[in-house]
């Protein structure tokens, strides 16, 4: 892994560490913490609050990469703009679906 490809993860788990640090359960009492360690709810609600994130982020890098290829695809090939701008809605739409379901899916085992 070259360092270049190196200092782009770093921020990425650096938030990683801090949202798994930031658990609820690290903000109650003792008593509490014992409590919550023992129903798991508090922790599942965390780890489902960073996979809605994950989904999202997800979501974006990949709506990101097709409007970017679409763009550059239109640029070689004029003449085929209303087509690929027609599948790159429809592949974005697809992605935001599975995205939305991921979050409610994630945010469903909070409550």
């Amino acid at each position: 892994m070259t360092m270049n490809k190196l200092n782009k993860i770093v921020p990425f788990i650096a938030v990683g560490a801090a949202a798994l640090l930031a658990n609820p359960v690290l903000a109650q009492g003792a008593a509490a913490a014992t409590e919550a360690a023992a129903t798991g709810k508090p922790v599942a609600a965390g780890y489902a609050a960073i996979g809605a994130g994950l989904a999202v982020v997800g979501a974006g890098l990949g709506i990101g990469r097709i409007g970017s290829s679409a763009v550059e695809s239109i640029a070689r090939q004029p003449e085929m703009a209303s087509t690929i701008a027609q599948q790159m809605v429809l592949t974005a739409a697809l992605i935001e679906g599975v995205a939305l379901f991921a979050v409610v899916v994630g945010l469903l085992v909070i409550i």
